[in-house]
């Protein structure tokens, strides 16, 4: 049901068939590796009246660049003879998949196909749920003892890791290590010691009381414990325009988007330790930045904010709150209070990053969790939860100090305390 390609191909499969998806695939791929499995169980299911078809981006650059493929995987949708549908790229999942490929086919037949979607179970010791470092070294740590584990993470391996500019404290390297290339090595090691990945998977229920996972619709995975390692996510300002210009002048990852914003003006809202550390990067990039700072101080490190001061091109308005977004033509026009004299001011630059603190991820549980003040889950000097058999580590967790090597360490103490009580 599935087939591999050349471009000189890809015409004749055109004509020839009436429905066609195409996976534009690379090698040393984690999102490739991750994709694979899907598109083949699919190709079971749609087969009959869909072609599915692989072709090897690299080997076929020509038809990659006509078809404005730009990275791996991509998927492409045809009937006809003419693309429709979205073109997905990178983790994707199941589900987008299959909405693109019901667009295709009549609703009897989508019917039919669906029915046989038949549920299935997997048993297993442990389930991590979410693949940052603290999960990454859970699963490393138990896979290592010989415990059966599945590691679930409904986006990439990596967390926040994966779009830091580079990480320069993590032990074992003397150079400074981009973000995506450490999570790489960590989810190979993981791979290495013999954890089961299950990402870029949708994760539709968690049942910790009973220590069941149900992903992509369909899969359920039992497990005898679970370890939470969901990570945490920036936290939102919630003022006027910051949704509707998310990701058309307002950003969140300095890493992602930095690039765009060459020899151009940047507004930076934070004054802690990553909005210090990212005003860096960004400095490398962008003519001049003005960040702003709700405190009469910043509350990076010492260390960040003396290379930030020493920066020309980096300016700070201290005791100013961001009170909404606008755009003016091409720009991007901020609206700050001076806390202290109550004035409005309006700053004008071509984009606007946000660094104002985290929050944890815990939209996918609703089991009752001991939490602190802030929503982070509390946990004993063993990753304890306040449910028994299930553990949870990094920074979804209350805790001084987040950082990549205190995840790692979360993740090493709770992989043998959980190793210890299942023998």
């Amino acid at each position: 049901m599935l087939t591999e390609i050349k471009q000189e191909a890809f015409e004749k499969e055109l004509k020839e068939n009436e429905n066609v998806v195409l996976d534009f695939y690379s090698t040393e791929c984690p999102p490739c590796e991750a994709l694979a499995p899907k598109f083949d169980s699919l190709a079971e299911l749609y087969g009959k009246d869909i072609r599915f078809l692989k072709i090897f981006r690299q080997g076929n650059r020509e038809l990659a660049e006509k078809l404005g493929v730009m990275s791996s995987p991509t998927l492409l949708f045809f009937k006809n003879g003419k693309q429709v549908g979205e073109t997905l790229r990178g983790g994707i999942h199941r589900s987008q998949i299959m909405r693109n490929l019901d667009t295709m086919l009549p609703e009897d037949r989508i019917k039919e196909i669906h029915q046989k979607i038949k549920p299935i179970t997997t048993e297993t010791e442990v389930v991590v749920l979410g693949a940052g470092p603290g999960g990454m070294a859970a699963a490393i740590y138990l896979a290592q003892a010989k415990v059966d584990t599945i590691l679930v993470d409904p986006a990439l391996p990596g967390g926040q890791v994966s779009t830091t500019h580079q990480v320069s404290n993590y032990p074992g390297f003397v150079d400074p290590q981009p973000g995506f290339m450490l999570a790489h090595y960590m989810a190979e090691q993981v791979k290495a010691a013999g954890a089961n990945l299950k990402v870029a998977v949708e994760v539709n229920k968690v049942d910790l009381a009973n220590k069941q996972v149900l992903i992509d619709g369909h899969h359920t995975i039992r497990a005898k414990k679970i370890v939470i390692s969901t990570g945490a996510s920036p936290r939102y300002l919630n003022v006027e325009g910051e949704k509707e210009y998310y990701g058309k002048g307002i950003s969140y990852c300095a890493t992602c988007d930095a690039k765009y914003f060459h020899d151009k003006e940047v507004v930076i809202i934070g004054g802690g330790n990553t909005a210090v550390e990212e005003s860096e990067f960004i400095s490398k990039f962008a003519s001049k930045i003005t960040m702003v700072q709700q405190l009469p101080h910043l509350t990076a490190n010492r260390a960040a904010q003396e290379r930030a001061m020493a920066d020309p091109k980096i300016n700070v308005l201290l005791a100013h709150e961001p009170r909404g977004f606008y755009r003016e033509g091409d720009k991007m026009k901020v609206k700050v209070e001076d806390l202290r004299t109550g004035k409005i001011n309006e700053l004008l630059t071509d984009g606007v990053f946000v660094f104002v603190g985290m929050k944890p991820n815990l939209d996918m549980i609703h089991d009752k969790l001991d939490k602190d003040a802030w929503g982070y889950i509390k946990a004993d000097d063993e990753m304890r939860t306040s449910i028994p058999g299930v553990y949870a580590v990094g920074d979804v967790i209350s805790k001084k100090y987040r950082q990549i090597t205190t995840a790692v360490a979360d993740g090493t103490i709770a992989s043998i305390a959980l190793a210890k009580e299942l023998n």
